[in-house]
């Protein structure tokens, strides 16, 4: 006990790693308890992220800001209409095709599954087989009714979902319009001798701008590459597949075997043991390849490299804490918490002499 109390009174007995520790506390209290309220206000902080480079090379050629604001903004709203009018249609009608179809693929499993022991009699076992079926039978039910349990409060999601899809797009505007007097108004309340805190801020800052600006483009250069790869191999819900593959790229190693599961269902049940079937997966195959080996080297070369039982770790501690926000923002959080560690005893080292 003496250890910890004379380590907690020599480390915080320094201004800076006070203020530090406020700051994180104060920030991940907020997040926990009204990030699901202001969702769409952290949505636009991201999409902010995304358009302000845009704008900043624009005011590098000389065109002022406000025009700059005005010009992405409109190129956004334009974005924002296609994917209302053409992509969430499109996604709807293809999500509910599939549940349709859903019986009958069900249907078509167990058969499949009851001439397994027929075909290798030495590997499975009649008896088990059945009992394995009669369980996936069981689950499945149970699945529906927890389905339709869930149809009325799918009525204010979708409620929800409009509010989010009016807010937003003001929330980015003005985010960009008046990002000088929001940064000036926030940095009044950041106590002057935090010298730690802020170049933490400025490297995580730097790190969570490249990170969510190439993830983004990682998630359409995938999720287009896979629909036209679905779409030329004539594979069912190309659109609904290519998203999957897109968002899969979310969450690092676990999200591309992940979606490996429904796009292989989905080839097997209308192809077959066929070639067809073999050219789905090794193109599905063939993507991941590239974008792990090619587009992530290229688009993250800047941001700081972490192992991968880290970002493991990230995706499932952040994810837990704040669902699909947490998994975008897994490895800019282990990032910052990276930066932290790095930075903490730099600074003891250099307090303690005095």
């Amino acid at each position: 006990m003496n250890v910890i109390s004379s380590w907690f009174k020599r480390t915080f007995s320094d201004p800076q790693i006070v203020i530090l520790a406020s700051v994180l506390i104060l920030g991940f209290a907020f997040i926990i308890y009204f990030g699901r309220t202001l969702s769409p206000f952290l949505a636009s902080v991201v999409v902010a992220y995304l358009l302000e480079s845009v704008i900043v090379r624009l005011e590098s050629v000389k065109i002022p800001r406000i025009l700059a604001v005005i010009l992405v903004f409109l190129v956004f709203l334009a974005i924002m209409l296609v994917m209302l009018i053409w992509l969430l249609p499109a996604l709807t009608t293809q999500v509910t095709e599939l549940v349709r179809q859903m019986p009958t693929y069900i249907s078509t499993g167990l058969e499949f599954l009851k001439t397994l022991p027929e075909k290798y009699p030495n590997l499975i076992d009649s008896e088990q087989m059945q009992g394995m079926i009669v369980n996936i039978t069981n689950e499945l039910s149970g699945m529906g009714q927890s389905l339709i349990g869930k149809t009325l409060s799918s009525v204010f999601g979708v409620f929800s979902i409009a509010i989010f899809i009016v807010i937003m797009p003001i929330l980015v505007f003005f985010l960009l319009k008046d990002k000088k007097s929001i940064v000036g108004w926030f940095s009044q309340f950041i106590p002057k001798d935090s010298k730690l805190t802020l170049s933490i801020w400025h490297e995580v800052d730097m790190q969570i701008g490249n990170y969510v600006r190439g993830k983004a483009f990682e998630i359409v250069v995938v999720g287009l590459v896979a629909y036209v790869t679905f779409t030329f191999l004539d594979l069912q819900y190309s659109i609904l597949l290519a998203t999957l593959t897109g968002f899969s790229v979310l969450i690092p190693f676990i999200g591309a075997v992940a979606v490996t599961v429904p796009i292989a269902l989905v080839a097997f049940f209308q192809f077959g043991w066929s070639s067809d079937f073999a050219w789905v997966i090794m193109s599905y195959g063939v993507i991941q390849m590239l974008d792990g080996n090619v587009l992530v080297p290229w688009l993250f070369s800047e941001v700081n490299d972490l192992h991968p039982v880290a970002i493991i770790v990230a995706v499932l501690f952040f994810g837990g804490l704040w669902g699909f926000w947490g998994v975008f923002f897994a490895i800019p959080l282990a990032t910052l918490v990276n930066a932290i560690i790095q930075s903490w005893p730099k600074e003891l080292e250099v307090e303690t002499p005095e």
